[in-house]
């Protein structure tokens, strides 16, 4: 017997009722913070695409962390653009370098967070890419794949035992590389850093919703002979489901200890099919451009631009993410907790 077509909004009757049936919930817990940390002292330089978001020196960092701590934040990741820049991006394992710096000033300022790290060469190259480029190309048609993925995988290990030493809690390969995972693994065990999880960016999709973000990291891939003029060569094509599960398949048979899917919302139906397919820990990044379109609606009055930050969280956590990497989490926690209002 069918039930009764009102009996469903018996239980919407009342916030309290509401509350009692919530089948998901979001909490400063689950979020992580994007944070950009650069050179200098006292150094807080707005992001013009992404209001709110601040390239940060250390100090200025340890400060703003401190902020989001006292709103709720529990958890924030690092990208770093180092003082020079070459064409194999060595300022990524330098442990004198802008993260590692970072790193070891959150820790004896917010002892409490948990700082997680990108692994990446783009904030490093000069070209932009995510890896090294194969000399034996160079010169050759722009529209060539000259990515050395091989000959990345040895620097992308060299910074994450960077990251690892420096004192990282999570390391993040965000790089796409095939195989990346193994050799991140296997060079934190050597350096005696197993313990250090990896959290891959395991399907990483070269989407349109990453503008703002390469502003803030000064990443985007610069234009010039043999250099490809985007990374679809190695990140996932937005229109594969099938690519993704196996992508994620081989993280996870690498030893990845958490998995995320990049975007967030345009992509909630890779979310969901991880999820049902994945036991891992699941995380979804609510990139540059999805915060930035937030931004830009709640400063013409288009929406409520609160109303639509927790619904967004909320929705990302529904499609099945544990975690939720937001650029909103210190304004979102602070929501939660009540202290932002």
């Amino acid at each position: 017997m069918p039930f009764p077509q009102e009996r469903p909004r018996r239980m919407r009757r009342t916030e309290a009722l509401r509350r009692l049936v919530r089948e998901t919930t979001l909490a400063p817990d689950d979020l992580i913070w994007p944070l950009f940390a650069v050179p200098g002292t006292k150094v807080r330089n707005p992001v013009k695409s992404m209001p709110g978001v601040f390239q940060l020196s250390v100090d200025e960092l340890v400060a703003e962390a401190q902020a989001g701590w006292e709103a709720g934040v529990r958890s924030l990741i690092l990208f770093g653009v180092p003082e020079k820049k070459d064409e194999v991006g060595t300022g990524a394992w330098d442990e004198g370098g802008i993260i590692p710096r970072a790193i070891r000033a959150l820790k004896e300022g917010v002892p409490g967070m948990v700082v997680m790290t990108d692994v990446c060469m783009c904030e490093y190259t000069d070209h932009g890419h995510c890896g090294v480029l194969e000399p034996s190309k160079a010169g050759g048609p722009s529209s060539d794949l000259v990515v050395d993925n091989d000959a990345t995988l040895p620097l992308l290990a060299k910074e994450a035992v960077a990251h690892a030493k420096a004192g990282a809690d999570v390391v993040a390969p965000s790089d796409m590389m095939d195989g990346r995972v193994a050799a991140i693994r296997a060079a934190l065990d050597a350096e005696g850093y197993a313990d250090v999880p990896i959290m891959s960016y395991a399907a990483k999709f070269a989407g349109a919703f990453y503008g703002p973000f390469r502003d803030a990291a000064e990443s985007a891939p610069r234009e010039g002979q043999g250099i490809p003029k985007d990374r679809k060569g190695y990140q996932m094509d937005p229109a594969n489901w099938r690519e993704a599960l196996r992508e994620v398949a081989l993280d996870v048979q690498e030893g990845a200890d958490l998995v995320m899917v990049k975007p967030a919302v345009p992509y909630l139906d890779i979310v969901r099919l991880i999820r049902d397919r994945v036991d891992l820990p699941l995380a979804a990044y609510h990139v540059s451009g999805e915060y930035a379109m937030i931004k830009a609606a709640a400063e013409r009055g288009w929406i409520d631009e609160e109303r639509v930050v927790l619904e967004t969280l909320l929705c990302i956590r529904r499609a099945g993410a544990d975690l939720v990497l937001t650029y909103c989490a210190k304004d979102a926690a602070a929501l939660l907790t009540g202290k932002g209002r």
